[in-house]
């Protein structure tokens, strides 16, 4: 133990968020801090550190191997739902996408009922979480497209180390921002200006010198760790939420109930519980300790101490799927050799990444991103009922009113240099029957889905897997909106000359339905056989008004406590626009801020 007494604050999860705010509290010497992660101490796992290798830390120990009831609207479907079990959280097991949010969605919040969380609110709390590092040399920046970076929105002294993988040895980089010079469509601006559209070579927190991931665990964890004033437990499951009644009407967060290596243990706080524990383990545990839906709690037997329904609901998701082509040759290189096991390719990657920092295993999940437009997106909405419900027909003239806006983003494309077997339900979207051949694939993801789901605890079993359903293309217009995406895929991005000329003509495909996608009734079958989550799940513990359905308030209590607060993605009013984890490093600085009380 590195301090004696209680902390003054008890943090529920060792993650992206609980990290952050555990170093930011703990920068006061006099204040105490716990830190309660259930997963274990993976710093230097080499599937956490080598970017290359974070396929493999699916569906392992690290993660909690989440899956949602099956969907109706996706054949019956039941999909995973990774989440990191482990200190660092979703940080350390993710593709490291370090992706921007729109404008338009942050300043959502704000007019959803939540002063100071639009985007000038939020946009200091960006660049506060991260130190971007473009590449030194011409060549590079001219290879990737890099002419738009606007360091108004960037960090330079952040935690969280940000590069673009891309590199000058890859024709496919090149190639794709030359498609969409070809399209008119490479990106307007900076994409953390917020405002921008169109393609661009993304970024990635990978630290550009040693090229290992930079994440929670290492950036905020292991600098907060070496403070005699933070205790950071591993290997310790919290059960419940310890609540007693205040003269106020309000209840008191006094400390938590946990397991700690197979022991029951307890823990008192003299200040504040904060949940950190993720967008599903932070409504189960709100739940287990009877703060919820009255008619839910009392059908599980568990005492109600807050009737709060909105708890587990507002559950948001960004669906993707994908198209594999067939490359040309020995021209292009690819990472199915490594996905397949291939020796030579084995032995060649790692001498390349350990002698020289370079190679394929430097790299992620993606070099190459796009923020895309619905053309025609009133016309096509026009075809659909606004929804009836007062809060759902608020949440849906917020996203229309996204999509109808000239740099309105309905969809992100990307390229992944490697096969993708979405119809194969493997361990992850790669699939577990691998074709010998060489690929690239691209995909897209839905950026503002009209569909919400819930997430909901199963039985008061604290052990007991919670009811996840993301409620995927529940709403009509995200089918027609998702399928033409995919339709442009083939017919728009695939013909263009400089992306074509590296794809074998009349070459192989993942799936004989990859190639009559152009029809839009196979594009949307396509949609129904193969997509699945694209791991951004949020919003099932809302910052909105109670009324709304909220869970916590701008300040991040939750409704019917004094000092019960919530700081990780479970708090997103609106799912942001690509991959959320720069949102969730943001809204966990802000909150640090907030408790401070700066």
């Amino acid at each position: 133990m590195t301090f004696e007494g209680s902390p003054d604050y008890i943090i529920i999860g060792g993650g992206t968020s609980g990290l952050v705010v555990a170093n930011r509290l703990s920068e006061n010497p006099d204040t105490k801090v716990l830190v309660l992660e259930a997963g274990k101490d993976q710093t230097d796992d080499y599937r956490v550190k080598i970017p290359a290798c974070w396929l493999e830390l699916t569906n392992s120990e690290a993660d909690w191997k989440y899956q949602s009831i099956a969907q109706e609207t996706l054949r019956g479907r039941s999909i995973k739902q990774p989440q990191g079990k482990i200190l660092g959280g979703s940080s350390a097991i993710n593709g490291q996408a370090f992706i921007a949010p729109g404008k338009p969605e942050i300043d959502a919040w704000a007019k959803l009922g939540n002063p100071g969380w639009d985007w000038a609110g939020l946009a200091p709390s960006y660049r506060k979480s991260h130190t971007l590092i473009p590449p030194s040399d011409e060549a590079t920046l001219e290879h990737l497209g890099i002419d738009w970076i606007d360091n108004e929105y960037h960090g330079s002294e952040g935690p969280i180390k940000v590069s673009f993988p891309g590199v000058k040895e890859n024709i496919l980089c090149k190639a794709w921002i030359e498609t969409f010079q070809s399209l008119n469509m490479v990106t307007t601006a900076d994409p953390f200006s917020g405002t921008s559209i169109g393609g661009y070579s993304n970024n990635a927190s990978v630290d550009p010198e040693s090229k290992v991931r930079s994440y929670a665990g290492s950036a905020y964890g292991v600098p907060a760790r070496e403070r005699p004033n933070v205790r950071i437990v591993t290997d310790a499951q919290v059960q419940k939420i310890i609540l007693s009644e205040t003269g106020s009407g309000a209840l008191k967060a006094t400390g938590v109930q946990a397991v700690v290596e197979g022991k029951k243990e307890e823990f008192t706080t003299l200040r504040e519980v904060i949940l950190a524990a993720g967008v599903y383990n932070t409504p189960k545990l709100l739940e287990l300790s009877g703060i919820g839906g009255k008619k839910l709690l009392e059908g599980h037997g568990i005492p109600v101490r807050v009737d709060l329904s909105g708890v587990g609901e507002n559950l948001q998701d960004h669906l993707m799927t994908g198209l594999s082509y067939e490359v040309v040759g020995d021209v292009v290189h690819t990472g199915d050799p490594l996905l397949r096991g291939d020796r030579k390719a084995l032995d060649q990657a790692q001498f390349l990444y350990q002698q020289h920092k370079a190679g394929p295993l430097t790299i992620g999940g993606m070099q190459s991103h796009a923020f895309m437009p619905t053309p025609d997106a009133s016309a096509l909405l026009d075809k659909f009922p606004r929804p009836q419900k007062a809060t759902d027909g608020e949440y849906y003239d917020i996203i229309r009113s996204i999509l109808e806006a000239p740099n309105g983003t309905s969809g992100a494309w990307l390229m992944f240099l490697a096969q993708t077997n979405f119809h194969d339900a493997g361990k992850s979207f790669v699939g577990t029957d691998l074709k010998p051949e060489n690929y690239i694939s691209l995909g897209c993801i839905q950026s503002h889905p009209f569909s919400r789901g819930t997430t909901h605890i199963s039985s008061a079993d604290t052990n007991a897997m919670p009811d996840i359903n993301p409620g995927y293309l529940t709403h009509p217009a995200d089918l027609e909106i998702f399928a033409r995406h995919l339709q442009s895929l083939d017919t728009t991005l695939r013909p263009s000359k400089h992306l074509s000329q590296w794809l074998k003509p009349d070459g192989k495909r993942n799936h004989e339905d990859a190639f009559r996608v152009g029809d839009l009734e196979v594009a949307k079958k396509y949609v129904l056989d193969t997509a699945t989550s694209a791991y951004h799940s949020c919003g099932s513990a809302a910052m909105l008004p109670r009324e709304k359905g909220g869970v916590v308030d701008p300040k991040l209590v939750v409704y019917g406590t004094e000092n019960l607060r919530i700081v990780d993605a479970s708090i997103f009013p609106l799912i942001p626009r690509g991959n959320i984890m720069s949102s969730v490093y943001a809204v966990a600085e802000k909150a640090a801020d907030i408790i401070k009380g700066l």
